[in-house]
This record gives C-alpha cells, sequence and structure tokens, in this order.
C-alpha cells in the first residue's frame, strides 16, 4: 500500500519545527557535516532500518536530505512502520539553505557548491 505524504517548503518546515516537529536528516554524516538545517537530527537512511524506533511516534517529523528524494524514501518508510505525522521538507537542506534559513557545518560558512 503507497502511503501519500505531505511535502511541505522549507518555511513551512522551520514553522513546524517551532511547533515541535523534528527535523530528520537522513543523508550520510558526511554530508550532515558539510551542511545541514540548523537543529537538524542525523539519522542516515542506511541506518533507518534498525534505528527508526528511536524517533518518537507522538511528535511530528519533518523528513529532509539534499534534495527530498531520500527523505521521501524514509518517510514512506516511517509511515509504512506506524508513523503517522510525516512530511517531506521538499527540495532538501539545497532548498532550506538557498530559502536562507539557519543551516550549520563546515560548508555554510562559504557558498554552496
Amino acid at each position: 500500500m503507497l502511503l501519500c505524504m505531505e511535502e511541505v517548503t522549507p518555511q513551512e518546515g522551520q514553522q513546524r519545527m517551532q511547533q515541535g516537529a523534528l527535523l530528520v536528516d537522513v543523508r550520510e554524516q558526511n554530508e550532515y557535516d558539510d551542511l545541514h538545517a540548523q537543529g537538524a537530527t542525523l539519522l542516515p537512511l542506511s541506518e533507518l532500518e534498525g534505528r527508526f524506533s528511536e524517533l518518537p511516534k507522538d511528535q511530528e517529523l519533518v523528513m529532509i536530505c539534499r534534495s527530498g528524494a531520500r527523505s521521501a524514501q524514509a518517510g514512506e518508510y516511517l509511515m509504512q512502520n506506524g508513523y503517522r505525522q510525516v512530511v517531506n521538507l521538499g527540495g532538501g537542506t539545497m532548498a532550506w539553505a538557498e530559502a536562507g534559513l539557519p543551516t550549520e557545518g563546515t560548508a555554510s560558512q562559504g557558498e554552496l557548491s
């Protein structure tokens, strides 16, 4: 069964975080270290199957990756495993940074390549 996940803009994602949602970055550690949305929690897609139970079911989850594809995949997986409050951040970290929202990491000081 394919579940339909809502997609939000970076601004909506940030707003939801301010209202208590958890931003979950599913990229790998090195990508996260380079640049990530401020406040994001790292849970690499490669570790999701073994670690998804660490994520709260009673809190909205905003999934993010580089461009939105891996986070959509992760969100679908979570929804198939009983999570109901899951949205995908369209455009991912690239869109977040382009929107001028706060970022952290080694690349956040300079230009995005």
